[in-house]
């Protein structure tokens, strides 16, 4: 189990994650080692996903290389079990201040969802690490680095549609760390068996990342 400092750095240097919302958890295993084979080593499982609590325990037992969180979190009393089951950080669809609190007691990276400025800034004050800011392909880039403006304390992790062809604009937009489900984990490649699909959709998002952001660092 690592620091909290430790988790946060992970994720802030890998700066995309990886949602898996799958209907069955029989795969789950194969497809985090797809992702991880990709270069992602940073996965959400979402609470949606079916004994997701049971899927955590057994991804974070097994895959000790990648940094699992738990998705969708909606309250405190299901942040606890995820932390229980071997969760590093939090992630929530929308401002929850008890699992904020929870993730602070345990000593765990907290990413609260929010859209507007005043959502994003009112999760940041309740204590989150990171803003996550959906949906990302709704809102477009052009929002993030409008909101990133007057509030560039706040890390922000835009979420929903993202892709390899948009991961690199919002970087540039001024996001910390993008956030990649669908598209990365492709269901009908996922039921076919075919998991070198998401290998390669997720070493052409952390190339994209890693691309945008060091075109940034030449212009400072």
């Amino acid at each position: 189990m690592e620091s909290k400092s430790v988790i946060l750095k992970g994720l802030l240097k890998q700066s995309s994650l990886g949602i898996v919302r799958v209907g069955r958890t029989g795969n789950l295993i194969h497809i985090v080692q797809a992702l991880e084979e990709g270069g992602l080593n940073c996965v959400e499982i979402t609470m949606t996903t079916p004994r997701a609590l049971r899927a955590i325990e057994e991804a974070a037992g097994k895959l000790g290389s990648v940094l699992i969180g738990a998705g969708t979190v909606l309250d405190g009393p299901t942040a606890r079990q995820a932390i229980l089951a071997g969760a590093e950080f939090l992630v929530t669809p929308t401002v929850e201040p008890d699992v904020v609190q929870m993730a602070q007691r345990y000593g765990k990276v907290v990413i609260v969802g929010a859209m507007t400025p005043t959502e994003i800034l009112t999760a940041w004050e309740a204590g989150a690490d990171m803003v996550k800011v959906f949906p990302a392909n709704v809102l477009g880039p052009g929002y993030l680095k409008a909101v990133h403006g007057p509030l560039p304390q706040i890390p922000l992790a835009p979420t929903g549609g993202i892709t390899a062809a948009n991961a690199g604009d919002f970087i540039c937009a001024g996001a910390t760390m993008v956030c990649a489900g669908g598209w990365l984990v492709d269901k009908k490649a996922v039921a076919e068996g075919r998991y070198e699909v998401l290998t390669e959709r997720a070493r052409q998002l952390v190339t994209a990342v890693e691309k945008a952001k060091a075109g940034m660092d030449k212009e400072q």
